[in-house]
């Protein structure tokens, strides 16, 4: 059987690890700076705070600009105004939170508490009235979401000082651990493996 018959019985999957294999130092040592940025942002979640709000705010102080230029540039749509309407609100409120970044925060985190208790609110609704196979995890998870949201709730306006930076921080960990993870999975994957 010559090569190209055994690369064309591979599983898909297997094959596209075997493309990426070149590019497994650079998933390591991405999702070890990225895990290291996340443990930064745990350990200083005001600055992480600032720093998200403010990266928020530029963005959708840029996307504001461009959808007001995109709405004077395609003038003969029918929602025209609707376009620059929306755009001319992105500024507004990418410049708020520029300038009033701690405010900014405060509003995201009582947003983010209110979502927390809806979600679990919904969830445990959820579980109550529907059987299906993992049911105890989602009840789990619709307790841990309403406990985060109370907390969040209760702590406010405190609470807007640390809760974004500790987000993010904490998703930045997980996803750097999971970048890892895929550098030595296609690692594993290499050449040696595809012989055996």
């Amino acid at each position: 059987m010559n090569p190209q018959q055994e690369r064309g019985q591979l599983n898909p999957h297997f094959e596209e690890c075997l493309r990426m294999n070149h590019c497994w130092l650079w998933f390591v040592v991405l999702g070890v700076v990225i895990t290291v940025l996340g443990v930064i942002a745990v350990g200083a979640t005001f600055l992480a705070t600032i720093t998200t709000v403010l990266l928020f705010g530029i963005l959708l102080l840029m996307g504001g600009v461009v959808q007001i230029v995109n709405a004077f540039l395609g003038r003969t749509w029918k929602a025209f105004f609707l376009h620059a309407l929306i755009g001319v609100l992105h500024v507004i409120v990418g410049a708020l939170m520029i300038e009033h970044p701690l405010r900014a925060a405060e509003g995201l985190t009582i947003m983010l508490a209110v979502a927390f208790l809806f979600g679990g609110v919904a969830r445990l609704v959820y579980s109550a009235t529907h059987s299906f196979s993992g049911r105890g995890w989602v009840v789990l998870n619709g307790f841990v979401t309403l406990f985060l949201g109370f907390s969040i709730w209760q702590q406010w306006p405190e609470s807007s000082l640390w809760v974004i930076g500790l987000f993010v921080g904490i998703d930045l960990i997980f996803t750097g651990i999971s970048w890892v993870m895929l550098g030595l999975a296609v690692k594993s994957t290499g050449p040696a493996s595809a012989k055996a």
